[in-house]
């Protein structure tokens, strides 16, 4: 494992999301690095983004850039460690809530330390919206990839 924080979101990463409004504002847009392009939710609570990794990381931090009026302000995020990934009843653990504000810029929140994971979920259970909808420009994890005999 490196010392030092990359990002974790690759070409191999899987990402679900609970909706999109239309295919223009699709989940691909989550983390496409382009400043023009976003994923925007349908309306109702909670909403959900899930990312998969193709191997062990560490996460450390996450960024996120809202649209200020639609941003999820609320957010439990839970992860489904390595180790447990390959047992037969999978165990989600809850690892934090943060608490975004209704701003548009990118913002940052540290991770509590945590074993290695292979899934991490993001549930928004409170949106700026009237109607619920979440609309993200940018999703980054950063932390630390781990080689499969490490875990």
């Amino acid at each position: 494992m490196s010392s030092s924080s990359e990002s974790l979101i690759n070409s191999r990463t899987r990402i679900k999301v609970s909706s999109s409004l239309d295919r223009s504002v699709g989940r691909k847009h989550l983390t496409d690095g382009d400043p023009g392009t976003c994923w925007t939710s349908q309306q109702d609570l909670p909403q959900f983004i899930r990312i998969i990794f193709d191997s062990p990381v560490v996460p450390k931090t996450v960024h996120i850039t809202f649209q200020g009026g639609f941003v999820g302000k609320l957010c439990c995020i839970s992860v489904l460690p390595a180790a447990s990934h390959r047992g037969e009843n999978p165990i989600i653990e809850e690892l934090t809530t943060i608490y975004p504000e209704d701003v548009n810029w990118k913002q940052s929140f540290s991770l509590p330390k945590i074993e290695p994971i292979r899934k991490m979920n993001f549930e928004f259970e409170e949106s700026s919206d009237f109607f619920g909808r979440i609309t993200i420009y940018d999703l980054q994890v950063k932390g630390q990839f781990v080689r499969e005999g490490d875990t």
